[in-house]
């Protein structure tokens, strides 16, 4: 559906807490926009209170809502008043139920109706609110009233939210402005696949075809402090607000690399409507596309062989330095190995001295990391984050998106993160033949690029990333429920004791083999800078 345009009324603030939305709906079809408006950010177990007099409008209102939430502008939905209770399910599977608890005699009744039970991960509309029984959970509260000096059909309806849902009011309203300022307002919104973090994506279609993307990226609170009086995104060094992606948006784009442009975007908001790149990815069902990857290698070369600014406009007045990738940030991400991974998958309950043994070797290895120029680490370049645009010419058809997070750092994490990806298997063969090209690459930029060098700080920087991601996955399984990326750990154990093979990290190699010998390499590979510059390309 296309974003309805309402008129706000006066806003009548509370002690409580905000002022409450209020909207002048001058007649029944505003009242049914309404409705479809607010079912788009329900989820389940979110209760929607409908309260107001006989007539004010609540059957009219919690019908659209229903109709939109099973996609079927058609169905039938009576008032429960006599039955009390009507279920329906929505398009998507969540269950949604309509209650009138007008003629309720009782909390008994609800027992009885084993209302509880069926509202408890439903989307519940309830008619009479005040007749139920105190209720935990987000709620959208809407009020109804008749304001005939608006007009004969008119209805003044104030809305508002507790446990959350008043955020996602506002942030649907200022999605709403958003898409109608930037010409999308008659597009269709469909969900995509998020990641791992707490930012959400819809591809917008015009009825013309023309897609966009919707990124939804709120400001991330700050968490609370776990180490030094910081909390752990300041520590790693996340970017907390869209601004930081903006940016490197831009700035990307000026050198020439196809990052997605920005067709709308309300900073305070984080909101913005992107460029739809597609979804043709650089891998298929073998694995890494050899001409793809070789190109994503060559837009690397490219950048690190760039003399690149630390601070980035973002709009008039407002600038974002990139942060440096610094030795706290690393050590810190490589500690989420024994604290997660270890006990969590490896069973393995790591003493103290051998702790503080690990993060000592770890301090001691990324000393390598900070020699020499440092430049823009995109930090999630790998193949999720990379799309072909097979119409576009050279490193045009490279795709990047996701690079919120950029730091300042060494050039070798991101091609470790290109070459050793977490999702799809590199062999050691293949990833010595990229290391190769891109060396060629730089020293056609800069004859003194430092080969040996590079293939020192690539191998600490890929085994620092390869061991920050099985703490991260062991932590995504444990502590948030998601299991699905406990299948990528094989890999990553196999890149790490490929990566300890090295001889700048024999002293991490032998604790491993000591304190967790299944992550310890089984042969010795000739180290990269042996064969960082083999004739031929992929």
């Amino acid at each position: 559906m296309s974003e309805p345009s309402f008129p706000d009324a006066a806003l009548a603030g509370t002690p409580e807490g905000p002022p409450a939305w209020e909207v002048v709906l001058p007649e029944e079809g505003a009242t049914e926009d309404m409705g479809r408006f607010l079912a788009g950010f329900l989820m389940p177990g979110d209760l929607v209170a409908l309260s107001g007099g006989l007539g004010g409008g609540k059957t009219t209102l919690a019908r659209a809502m229903i109709r939109e939430l099973t996609r079927d502008d058609g169905l039938e939905v009576p008032s429960p008043t006599f039955t009390l209770v009507q279920p329906y399910e929505a398009a998507n599977g969540t269950a949604v139920v309509h209650a009138d608890l007008y003629r309720l005699r009782g909390s008994d009744e609800l027992v009885e109706l084993g209302f509880e039970e069926m509202t408890e991960d439903a989307i519940t509309l309830v008619e009479w609110p005040e007749r139920l029984p105190p209720r935990e959970g987000p709620t959208l509260s809407v009020d109804l009233s008749l304001r005939p000096e608006f007009g004969p059909e008119a209805r003044l309806v104030r809305i508002n939210g507790t446990d959350g849902m008043r955020e996602r009011i506002d942030r649907a309203r200022a999605i709403r402005r958003l898409l109608a300022a930037s010409g999308w307002d008659e597009a269709e919104r469909e969900h995509m696949q998020g990641d791992a973090s707490s930012r959400g994506y819809e591809r917008l279609r015009k009825p013309d075809g023309s897609s966009a993307v919707l990124m939804i990226s709120p400001a991330r609170p700050d968490g609370p402090p776990v180490r030094a009086g910081k909390s752990y995104s300041a520590i790693v060094k996340l970017a907390e607000r869209v601004d930081a992606f903006v940016a490197m948006d831009r700035a990307l784009r000026a050198l020439g690399f196809s990052a997605p442009r920005i067709y709308g975007e309300d900073l305070a908001a984080g909101l913005l409507i992107l460029e739809d790149l597609g979804a043709e990815p650089v891998v298929d069902a073998a694995g890494p596309r050899p001409e793809r990857y070789a190109e994503a290698t060559r837009l690397l070369a490219k950048l690190h062989a760039t003399e690149l600014p630390a601070v980035l406009p973002v709009a008039q007045g407002i600038d974002h330095a990139l942060p440096a990738y610094d030795a706290e940030a690393l050590l810190f991400e490589a500690e989420l190995m024994p604290d997660w991974y270890a006990p969590a998958v490896a069973g393995v309950d790591l003493t103290r001295p051998a702790r503080a043994e690990f993060v000592a070797l770890w301090a001691e290895a990324l000393g390598i990391a900070h020699k020499g120029r440092q430049t823009w680490t995109l930090r999630d370049y790998h193949s999720p984050n990379l799309i072909w645009l097979p119409e576009r010419e050279g490193l045009e058809r490279v795709g990047l998106i996701d690079f919120q997070d950029a730091v300042l750092g060494h050039p070798a994490y991101d091609v470790a993160s290109l070459l050793q990806d977490a999702r799809v298997d590199t062999s050691a063969e293949f990833e010595l033949r990229l290391l190769g090209l891109y060396a060629r690459e730089r020293r056609v930029r800069e004859p003194e690029f430092d080969v040996q060098g590079f293939a020192r700080a690539y191998a600490v920087l890929a085994a620092q990333r390869a061991t920050k991601i099985l703490g991260i996955f062991a932590r995504l399984d444990k502590r948030d429920g998601k299991p699905g990326y406990l299948a990528h750990l094989p890999r990553i154990e196999g890149y790490l004791a490929r990566n300890l093979a090295h001889p700048s990290l024999t002293r991490l190699r032998l604790w491993h083999e000591q304190h967790m010998p299944s992550l310890a390499p089984r042969l010795a590979p000739a180290p990269p800078e042996e064969a960082a510059a083999p004739e031929g390309e992929p």
